[in-house]
């Protein structure tokens, strides 16, 4: 019983999604402490997404919020959430299940206006606080030393009266990310470009001549296709429940090592060597539309992701950035490709955006999305710089499969022969002796 109770860890990451959700989506804290996803367009609430029931907040939770964000020197969300905070404590009586107070959320509010720069609200908040706690020594001493800030520096007008988010290393790649997590960007409709197109696809196998699988193709530039009705509900049901009990949370390469990180949220599991039936048919299946041997070594292990409400992973490439990279140590190359499964639906959120390329793809359940990491010379398609956008309401599963550059100069990662590849890899606008390495080389292609 105690291993499935709530954590520590487990609220401070409940609220850390929360705040995710509230920066990506430009949502309203007012809102969410109703239970509305809302932003303001225009100088006016708009819904982006409106729960059938709306669960509201209590100052308590808005206070809990608050203190992870403080207790992370996050001053930004701390002011937000306090604020809500005190307006709620305000209008209701304290109840012994509370963590805190008015006074703790007055208190931790000041502060915050003050870490912010805010200094004549952090002044007012404090005398407040005296009127609740008029013998706290320490809130006289502030009120004295906010006094004393503002007759050295008044306040210019209006100064303050705007939080500003502070600004990111990465502002202009987090900007578009933000944006295309919110809407499908620049996504090209099949009107505005005639090459883009839908078809049955069976990319000459004999295996889909009864059954074709359902091809759009989204974009050129990266080259990206989504297979609609790729899996079934039957099949994406038991490789979630194949793949539970071994989710562990995700990790990144970092450096030499792999280790968690704030920018991908979410779990994984690694199937391995997997006699599992309906994981080996999806296998072969993705064999036939790609003709690419998913099955290690010529490919990574199937790896099976889940986004709960506010999981995400930031813009990030799959294809190796560095020859330090750990995927050089596995010998086993580069990141040729992705294919990417969806394996469950999302009420909201959760789009797949390619930054620089400018469009989102919306999750499609059972469908499946591919696209080449790799330029024709070897080198990475920076166009494929991608992130999965935080889940507003729902689950996203996911089962990825990414294909290496293996040095074996007949097959390398294909089961086809090089005569039938050759007619494949003109058609996906790719040469396969431009994919072959050397097999003295030491290293292979630097992405």
């Amino acid at each position: 019983m105690e291993g499935s109770l709530p954590k520590l860890e487990d609220l401070q990451g409940a609220a850390q999604g929360l705040m995710r959700l509230q920066d990506v989506y430009d949502l309203r804290v007012e809102g969410l402490v109703r239970g509305h996803f809302q932003q303001i367009t225009n100088g006016d609430p708009v819904d982006i997404y409106k729960p059938p029931v709306s669960d509201t907040l209590s100052g308590d939770d808005c206070f809990l919020v608050g203190k992870v964000a403080y207790d992370l020197e996050d001053y930004y969300h701390s002011v937000q959430w306090f604020e809500e905070a005190v307006r709620l404590f305000r209008g209701t009586e304290w109840s012994p299940e509370n963590e805190g107070t008015l006074e703790d959320a007055l208190d931790h509010l000041a502060f915050s206006h003050f870490k912010t720069g805010n200094i004549s609200f952090a002044l007012s908040v404090s005398q407040e606080l005296l009127l609740h706690d008029p013998v706290n020594s320490r809130v006289h001493f502030n009120v004295k030393k906010y006094e004393k800030l503002l007759d050295e520096s008044p306040p210019v007008k209006n100064q303050g009266l705007v939080l500003k988010r502070p600004d990111s290393t990465y502002l202009r790649t987090r900007n578009v990310y933000e944006k295309l997590c919110q809407t499908k960007g620049s996504q090209p409709k099949h009107f505005e470009n005639p090459r883009l197109f839908c078809d049955f696809f069976t990319n000459g196998n004999p295996g889909l001549l009864l059954q074709p699988i359902k091809r759009e193709l989204i974009s050129l530039h990266p080259y990206l296709v989504l297979f609609h009705s790729f899996v079934t509900r039957a099949e994406a049901k038991s490789i979630r429940e194949y793949a539970i009990p071994g989710l562990r949370r995700s990790v990144v390469a970092s450096g030499v090592n792999q280790s968690t990180a704030e920018y991908r949220i979410s779990k994984s599991a690694w199937l391995k060597e997997s006699p599992h039936g309906v994981v080996g048919k999806v296998d072969r299946r993705i064999t036939m539309v790609t003709g690419l041997n998913v099955q290690p070594p010529y490919a990574e292990y199937l790896q099976v992701v889940n986004y709960g409400i506010g999981g995400h992973y930031e813009p990030h490439f799959d294809h190796a950035t560095s020859n330090s990279s750990p995927l050089y140590r596995l010998k086993t190359g580069n990141r040729v490709a992705t294919f990417m499964i969806y394996l469950s639906s999302v009420e909201a959120g959760g789009y797949t955006a390619f930054i620089y390329a400018n469009f989102s793809v919306p999750v499609v359940e059972n469908g499946a999305l591919f696209w080449w990491n790799l330029h024709r010379n070897g080198q990475g398609n920076v166009d494929t710089l991608h992130a999965g956008c935080p889940v507003i309401v729902g689950d996203k599963w996911g089962m990825i499969v990414v294909s290496p550059i293996i040095s074996k100069a007949t097959y390398i990662a294909f089961k086809l022969p090089i005569s039938g590849f050759m007619s494949m890899a003109r058609s996906s606008n790719i040469v396969v002796a431009l994919i072959l390495r050397n097999e003295e080389s030491n290293s292979p292609f630097k992405a």
